[in-house]
């Protein structure tokens, strides 16, 4: 929601919002002058002409239930989201399982830094632009398309990126082949030309029946664009970049993983068809480190290092762990919380397998979102299938409340534990799409206490 109101904000709309939780965001939406009501209540809405929901609002949410019947406009977020890509003859639509945050993230860098005024809406908070959301002067818009509940069937998408396609959102999807066949849909809505993972063979899969002009990434030499490795040092990653088969440049990225590689291609790729200069790629990267919550660095406190990542399904999570176990740390502590009860449960093999790759992970409660807990699945069944795994027992009755109370006190436990136990050259790692960042920063205030 938070690009959307600065997108719209910039534009000129008069804003008003309500959220349940104080936070770094209601902070800085305040402060762009805009009215912020702590607390849902149908009398929020007062003299709306349109009301913009996030599909995170449960159908009994007061709010929610006094703005349908009020007469007004309501539009779900991602409705909205595709209102204003259609007023853009330039939309670049990023999708994919997987990365869509810090390839979106790199391709508005690689636009303003070569010098476009471009829109963009960002499901992370870049630095540069500071915050999610930006209005520029443009007729370009680069987006963060999230398949959850095929929400970006509602954009209008000109260039649209692909940049992998793997199982998630099993409780809306059932199974991968529906999910192929929804990306398949995106491509079809695209009005120029797809740019897609050569390497990946789920997205090859779900374009093979549309006739749109199509470019391709990834590492293999077939594709339109590759990339060949050429040392990693830290957070770098220097590496060659290979046009139609022939070298182009050589570039690098200061975002760790193989991964961001081919996000650094995509964005390269979308930045190119759309005009920019090799110069003007360099330039976009170099000043690239990373969207908040993508491997940011919170803190180093005695030695130890702290920083959170925003992934949360077990491939962004084997992703995310392998890159950071190939840094120079002593030992890889993953604190992660489990966000959803449906996607714990049908993925729970795999989440196994995904933190497993740590030295010692840490799980915390499950944050429920937007469900119930039907399922009856708790953190313990998860960590007890992982081996040396720390966790707490908690009651069962107080996790599904989902009280802030408790979740404060349940990150506490895990960072009281982890405090005793951490050694200079440690690496700290907080992950997940929840609140997960909270514990990150209460283990920094841990550590100036000394143990």
């Amino acid at each position: 929601m938070y690009p959307l109101v600065q997108i719209l904000h910039g534009k000129g709309f008069f804003i008003t919002g309500s959220d349940n939780n104080e936070t770094e965001t209601l902070e800085a939406v305040r402060k762009m002058g805009i009215k912020v009501f702590l607390g849902q209540r149908a009398e929020n809405i007062d003299g709306a002409d349109l009301i913009v929901y996030t599909a995170a609002i449960m159908d009994d949410n007061p709010e929610l239930i006094a703005a349908k019947a009020s007469g007004a406009a309501v539009a779900e977020r991602a409705e909205m989201l595709g209102l204003l890509t259609a007023q853009y003859d330039n939309a670049v639509c990023v999708c994919g399982t997987h990365g869509k945050t810090t390839a979106t993230s790199m391709l508005s860098q690689i636009f303003l830094e070569s010098g476009r005024d471009i829109s963009c809406f960002i499901g992370g908070k870049l630095p540069l632009i500071g915050g999610s959301g930006r209005s520029g002067s443009s007729d370009t818009i680069v987006v963060e398309a999230c398949e959850f509940r095929d929400h970006f069937l509602q954009l209008y998408p000109d260039i649209a990126v692909i940049l992998n396609v793997d199982a998630d959102h099993l409780e809306y999807f059932k199974n991968i082949d529906n999910i192929i066949k929804s990306f398949g849909r995106f491509a079809d809505k695209t009005t120029k030309v797809l740019v897609i993972n050569g390497d990946d063979a789920n997205t090859l899969k779900a374009v093979e029946g549309t006739d749109k002009q199509k470019i391709t990434f990834g590492f293999g030499r077939q594709n339109d664009y590759s990339a060949v490795i050429t040392g990693k040092k830290g957070l770098r990653t220097d590496f060659d970049l290979y046009v139609k088969g022939e070298k182009k440049a050589e570039l690098a990225i200061h975002v760790p993983g193989d991964h961001n590689v081919l996000n650094a291609l995509a964005a390269i790729a979308a930045a190119e068809y759309c005009g920019v200069e090799t110069e003007g790629i360099r330039k976009g990267l170099d000043g690239f480190t990373g969207a908040l919550r993508r491997f940011q660095k919170i803190d180093e406190v005695n030695g130890v290092t702290i920083v959170d990542d925003y992934a949360h399904h077990p491939a962004e999570l084997a992703c995310t762990l392998t890159a950071a176990k190939g840094l120079d740390f002593e030992r890889v502590w993953a604190v992660f919380q489990p966000f959803t009860y449906s996607r714990t449960k049908v993925l729970l093999n795999d989440f196994v397998k995904a933190l497993s790759i740590a030295d010692i992970p840490v799980i915390t409660d499950i944050m429920g979102g937007r469900e119930k807990n039907t399922d009856h699945i708790y953190s313990e069944d998860l960590a007890s299938k992982i081996e040396g795994a720390v966790w707490f027992e908690t009651d069962h009755e107080l996790a599904d409340k989902q009280t802030a109370e408790q979740k404060e006190y349940n990150f506490r436990q895990c960072v009281e534990y982890i405090a005793e136990n951490c050694a200079p050259g440690d690496l700290v790692m907080t992950l997940g799409c929840g609140d997960a960042y909270k514990a990150a920063k209460m283990l920094a205030e841990r550590l100036r206490q000394g143990k």
